[in-house]
């Protein structure tokens, strides 16, 4: 066995080699085993004629069946839960420099909404800034 890593044990390289090692002599013993009782067969066939003296040789056990390795599981399928979805409207909304909304009106009222952006535009003069801009926000829901 291999030293390892300075006395703290086997490396698991080290033990992957063991039980290589170890699995290879389990394979070659089982691949001699069948060849050995063929020919034990053929002599005991040839030197008893009767059949009366098979009591008397050592009886083999039949080999277990290999087991076979279990299916493979399928993964569990994560259920999501599908956030509810939610209407929104478009609105054209006038805002001034700190984002604060002066008025707010439908998709289709354009024109009404760029005229109070004119107006609050020459009521300042240049001491504050006005825009405009298009937001969707979440409709009501009506019951």
């Amino acid at each position: 066995m291999a030293k390892g890593r300075g006395g703290r044990g086997p490396t698991r390289l080290d033990k992957r080699r063991e039980n290589e090692a170890a699995e290879a002599q389990e394979r070659d013993k089982a691949s001699e085993e069948p060849e050995e009782a063929e020919e034990e067969e053929a002599d005991a066939g040839a030197d008893d004629g009767d059949g009366e003296g098979d009591d008397d040789a050592p009886k083999k056990k039949p080999k277990k069946a290999a087991k076979k390795p279990a299916a493979a599981k399928k993964p569990a399928v994560k259920r999501t839960r599908v956030a509810k979805e939610v209407r929104r409207r478009a609105v054209w909304v006038v805002c001034d420099n700190g984002s604060k909304e002066v008025g707010e009106f439908p998709f289709n009222q354009k024109a009404e909404a760029e005229e109070l952006l004119a107006k609050k535009i020459l009521e300042k003069e240049g001491k504050a800034t006005f825009y405009m801009n298009l937001v969707k926000k979440e409709m009501k829901e009506e019951k």
